[in-house]
C-alpha cells in the first residue's frame, strides 16, 4: 500500500526528517509514536503532499506508483485521506457541501452523520464553533465519505472527552475495516502521543520516531509500555 524509502524532508531549508523508511501493507494498521516536536505530523503532511514540505531525497510509493512529487489533490483522488489534529475553520462552506465535494465511493453521508450523532451540524460552516470532539467527528465523517484506501490519522484521541472517545474509536475501526479479516483492504498510519487510541483500535505494528528518523519497529503495546517506563530517551539505548 505505502512504501517510503530513505525520505528526507525540509521546510524552508531546515531538515525535519532524515532517511525515513517505512512500509505499510494492504490491510495493515501502523501506530507511530513520538514525543511532541519529533516530526510525526511533518511525516503525514509529506505523505499527503501538503504545505511547504520539500522532499530533499527519497521516494514515496503508493499502490506501486511514485507519488513523491504529486500535488495533494491527486494523492487524495488516488485514495489517501488525512485526519488533521487541528483542521482549519472554513467559513461559508457547509459540512454537507464539503462532503459532496470529496465523496468517492464512500457511504451515504447522512447515514454516517446519524451514526456519529452529527446530523445537527450538517448545515453549519465547517468547524466553526465546533468543540474538540465535534471537530474529530467532522474529520471522521469526511474520511468515511471519501473512503480512502490509506488513512493518515494525526492524534485522533487528543482533545476528546470520555463521552466522545468511544464514538471516535468505533468510527476509526469502521474506517479501517477492523471487523473484517481476510477481506480487509484499508490501511492506516496513526500518530499517537498518549497511546490511548490503542484501547479502541488494534494496530498490527508500532514504530517510534526519534532524532528525525524511524528508530524501531515492533509490537505497539510493548513499545508503548517501554516508553511509559523509560521515556523516549530510553528508545535511543533500546536493543530491540
Amino acid at each position: 500500500m505505502l512504501d517510503i524509502e530513505d525520505l528526507t524532508v525540509s521546510v524552508e531549508g531546515r531538515v525535519l526528517l532524515k532517511n525515513i523508511s517505512l512500509n505499510i501493507e494492504e490491510g495493515e494498521t501502523r501506530m507511530l509514536f513520538g514525543e511532541n516536536g519529533s516530526g510525526k505530523t511533518s511525516l503525514l503532511m509529506a505523505i499527503m503532499g501538503l504545505g511547504n514540505y520539500t522532499v530533499e531525497s527519497g521516494r514515496i510509493t503508493f499502490k506501486g506508483e511514485d507519488i513523491t512529487h504529486l500535488p495533494a489533490d491527486e494523492r487524495a483522488r488516488r485514495g489517501i485521506g488525512i485526519m488533521f489534529q487541528r483542521p482549519p475553520t472554513i467559513r461559508g462552506l457547509k459540512v454537507s457541501d464539503m462532503l459532496e465535494l470529496i465523496r468517492r465511493d464512500g457511504r451515504d453521508p447522512e447515514e454516517v452523520a446519524r451514526e456519529l450523532n452529527f446530523s445537527q451540524f450538517m448545515d453549519r460552516d465547517l468547524n466553526l464553533g465546533f468543540s474538540g470532539g465535534e471537530i474529530k467527528r467532522a474529520e471522521l465523517l469526511q474520511l468515511l465519505t471519501q473512503d480512502p484506501d490509506l488513512v493518515l490519522l494525526d492524534e485522533p484521541e487528543s482533545g476528546v472527552d470520555l463521552v466522545n472517545i468511544g464514538v471516535i474509536g468505533n468510527a476509526i475501526r469502521d474506517l479501517l475495516q477492523k471487523d473484517l479479516h481476510r477481506q480487509r483492504k484499508k490501511s492506516g498510519l496513526i500518530i499517537t502521543h498518549s497511546g490511548y487510541i490503542l484501547d479502541y483500535v488494534e494496530a498490527d505494528k508500532g514504530c517510534v520516531l526519534v532524532n528525525q528518523t524511524i528508530w524501531c519497529t515492533g509490537n505497539p503495546h510493548e513499545i508503548l509500555e517501554g516508553i511509559r517506563q523509560h521515556g523516549y530517551e530510553g528508545c535511543l539505548t533500546c536493543q530491540r
